[in-house]
């Protein structure tokens, strides 16, 4: 009995022994994963940041471009400093913000790396760069920022910023790591994933004291870093420069098209700021500033403001759409009767032409009658709401009312009253054409934002077709292929009427209220607005495209609380087309008068 215990026993123990015999041979031989995480270790992966691609303008200036700064990681269990207050110094920083963002990084993790210091520049870099060998636990990481050649166009360029925990779960394809950059508005955001390029990693050996010793396996596991492709803009930046300083100490915005592209030749949000604020270390004491600011130069005027009454300028419409319902023909003439509706200036009976060059509100009192009252209904409420149905639907085709699908973020629709819209205000079968009538010079509840102004005047200038107007002309030099911004989009209003309209803008501003507009040797075509505000002065506004012949650029301006749209709008919309037209100004008269800004009197 003892000896067969015995034997027991011993069997026991030899299992045992054949056991971890077996396990310590899988884990030194067969199973690769420990010998890896001691390897890990003793590796350090540094990340290759690629180069964001730069961006260019039309006539191939530089616009935006990368600047090389440094990242200050930390390792927190690898971290042994002699001497805490000469880190402290060597960077600039107190001795309870070195305590706030280690314990933070511990938080994190104490084993993992994670920035200690953002951004820092290659001056101080090279002030602390013999220094590092003396503090344990921290090393540099290489990336970039961006940085502009000119203090222009920062709406339009927008901006980027380290990516936030909302985004991060966004991104489906994990594609970004906490602390990564990512474009946040304008062109930056739009083309993110263009402009990023691809993330690389080396893979660095490292001793106890966390000092590089080499590549690992001489970098057959390293990655290399893809540079984010370059993109060429369709903007013009001296005339995009020009326009915001005609637009400085002002509210409002400039677009300019050209029309037969539809490519976007400039677009001022004014105010506006420096794109170099929205960069470096103090990025975010400079955007709060910025949103903070009363006059909310962050906010994207041209494609955001979708509350502007287009004001008089949308009598051109009006024009167009009774011309093809064939309830007026060109020779139509209605008497000035300023008890429907008050009007300004000597006129009495125009015709169509003469009542877009004199703006005669009476005209397009009646004008609107006849578009919406058609006598479709013996109904005089259902009659206004099908008469309602069909004006809408021709603002619809003319890009109004809805979001033009520009390559940029934040466009907004506009207004575009319906019959659900005021069968809310006033009940169903409650209102009819006495209701809206304000419709009819611009007024009441539409909204147009400057960019759908703009786009309305290349429908003019094309005699009845748009191209959507957009910012990308090439990506890596070579010429774009988006088909939706090289197909043409018709509205229902056939070629065959514009000619009357296209004559009468031409007369608004050879002999009517956009004489300021008007250029030596060049035929401009215009219409002036006043919007009416409730909240203080009058907005101003204008549109205007030239030549009349095979118009080369379309312009909208909208100046806020500027009166007359003869006056500031007319004005800056002129010389906007003066200088990209001729490249320089010889009406000075108008500029200083544009520059001074003194509108109203």
């Amino acid at each position: 009995m003892n000896n067969q215990r015995k034997y027991i026993i011993g069997a026991i123990f030899l299992g045992i022994g054949i056991i971890y015999i077996i396990r310590l041979l899988y884990i030194q031989v067969l199973d690769p994963s420990y010998q890896l995480t001691a390897e890990k270790l003793s590796l350090r992966p540094i990340v290759q940041y690629p180069f964001r691609g730069l961006i260019y303008d039309r006539n191939d200036s530089m616009l935006v471009f990368n600047q090389p700064i440094f990242d200050l990681k930390v390792i927190p269990r690898e971290v042994k400093l002699k001497d805490t207050l000469a880190f402290c110094h060597s960077f600039g920083i107190t001795l309870e913000e070195f305590d706030e963002r280690l314990n933070a990084a511990k938080e994190y993790s104490r084993f993992k790396p994670s920035v200690f210091l953002k951004q820092l520049s290659n001056i101080e870099v090279a002030q602390v760069q013999d220094k590092l060998i003396n503090f344990d636990g921290f090393y540099l990481e290489a990336r970039t920022i961006r940085n502009y050649e000119h203090s222009s166009a920062a709406n339009l360029l927008g901006y980027i910023a380290e990516i936030s925990p909302y985004e991060l779960e966004q991104d489906t394809i994990d594609y970004y790591k906490t602390g990564d950059y990512i474009g946040k508005s304008g062109i930056e955001a739009s083309y993110e994933k263009l402009l990023r390029g691809k993330r690389g990693v080396k893979y660095k050996i490292v001793d106890s004291k966390g000092v590089e010793k080499g590549d690992f396996q001489g970098g057959k596991f390293d990655t290399l870093a893809i540079s984010g492709k370059n993109i060429q803009l369709t903007i013009d930046i001296d005339l995009q420069k020009y326009a915001e300083s005609l637009m400085s100490g002002k509210s409002g915005s400039v677009v300019a098209i050209e029309p037969k592209t539809g490519e976007i030749l400039t677009m001022v949000s004014s105010p506006t700021y420096d794109p170099k604020l929205l960069t470096g270390k103090k990025y975010s004491k400079n955007y709060l500033a910025l949103q903070k600011d009363s006059l909310h130069p962050l906010f994207n005027r041209p494609i955001m403001a979708d509350v502007y009454p287009p004001g008089s300028i949308f009598k051109l419409l009006q024009g167009l759409i009774a011309l093809q319902e064939e309830v007026i023909i060109p020779e139509t003439r209605f008497t000035c009767n300023r008890n429907l509706i008050a009007c300004h200036g000597p006129h009495s009976y125009e015709d169509l032409r003469g009542a877009i060059k004199v703006s005669c509100n009476p005209y397009f009192y009646n004008t609107f009658r006849r578009i919406v009252n058609q006598n479709k209904s013996d109904n005089r409420f259902k009659d206004t709401e099908l008469g309602l149905k069909i004006w809408g639907n021709y603002l619809y085709s003319f890009g109004l009312g809805t979001k033009l699908k520009l390559d940029i973020f934040g466009v907004k629709s506009g207004i575009v009253p319906s019959v659900k819209f005021y069968d809310r205000i006033y009940g169903k079968g409650r209102w009819k054409f006495s209701t809206i009538y304000s419709l009819s010079i611009g007024q009441g509840e539409l909204g147009i934002s400057p960019i759908q102004m703009a786009n309305f005047g290349s429908i003019i200038a094309n005699k009845g077709y748009f191209i959507t107007p957009h910012f990308i002309k090439k990506i890596d030099s070579t010429k774009h292929s988006i088909a939706l911004y090289k197909e043409k989009q018709y509205c229902l209003v056939d070629s065959s009427h514009f000619g009357t309209v296209i004559n009468a803008m031409e007369d608004v501003v050879n002999y009517g209220t956009g004489f300021r507009a008007k250029v030596d040797s060049i035929a401009v075509c215009g219409k002036t607005g006043t919007s009416q505000n409730p909240h203080g002065e009058d907005h101003s506004v204008f549109i205007a495209f030239a030549p009349k012949e095979n118009p080369k650029i379309v312009v909208s301006v909208y100046v806020e609380n500027a009166g007359q749209g003869a006056r500031a709008a007319a004005s800056i919309a002129g010389l906007v087309i003066e200088k990209y037209l001729t490249g320089k100004i010889k009406r000075k008269h108008i500029e200083d008068y544009a520059l001074k800004g003194k509108f109203i009197y």
